[in-house]
């Protein structure tokens, strides 16, 4: 198996949606675009992946929302080092369709009282749900691994949510351990780097807001 040196995962730069939310009324969230600003924040990431990546060969795994494009396209990686790959199973959670702020808003202080991972949108989706699909993607994400030339480098352009979500997943997160963790900024990344003992570490922690709160004792 031909496990990659590293695992990138890269938060989108800022949104439309991230400056304004009133926005998702007028405009589906797959379709908001990145802000100049936003852009900006692509490109300074692009920087420092291309340093780091170097003359390697990526394989590139971008959710299908127009502003995840839109941060990769400004990453400015060699189109002839990457292979890109739209994965569905990496997009946003799913807050419903034509989204009213004023219900999303009241929406968003249940799911604080109930919970991040478990809480569901009306209509859309909760973190357990987002955490099952972003699973079944790892599965697969591993058999790709068999391929003999697979590249030393996976860069996965995706969500906030998404990325924490994957970091649990693969590192046997509990719940509490996610409800605790801040998401990343926009351009954002965390790295998976893989040691000498086979084992991969995480090169920086997620921010935490509280302590974990577990109902009882694991690992």
């Amino acid at each position: 198996m031909a496990r990659p040196r590293r695992i990138v995962l890269v938060r989108h730069g800022e949104s439309t949606g991230n400056v304004d939310d009133s926005v998702y009324e007028r405009e589906p969230d797959h379709a908001l675009a990145l802000t100049e600003r936003g852009r900006q924040e692509a490109e300074e990431t692009g920087k420092e992946l291309r340093d780091l990546f170097g003359r390697e060969h990526v394989s590139v795994y971008v959710s299908p929302y127009r502003r995840t494009h839109e941060t990769l396209r400004a990453f400015h990686l060699d189109p002839g080092l990457i292979r890109v790959r739209e994965e569905p199973r990496l997009r946003e959670q799913d807050w419903g369709n034509w989204q009213d702020r004023d219900d999303v808003r009241l929406q968003k202080s249940y799911r604080d009282a109930y919970g991040h991972f478990f809480y569901r949108f009306a209509q859309g989706e909760s973190g357990a749900d987002v955490y099952d699909r972003v699973g079944g993607f790892l599965e697969s994400l591993f058999r790709s691994f068999e391929a003999p030339d697979h590249p030393p480098n996976v860069l996965l352009v995706t969500h906030g949510l998404a990325m924490r979500l994957f970091c649990m997943r693969w590192f046997h997160w509990t719940v509490a351990e996610f409800e605790a963790l801040s998401n990343p900024g926009n351009g954002e990344t965390r790295m998976l780097v893989l040691g000498d003992d086979g084992r991969y570490t995480m090169d920086r922690p997620f921010e935490r807001w509280r302590d974990p709160e577990p109902y009882g004792i694991s690992g």
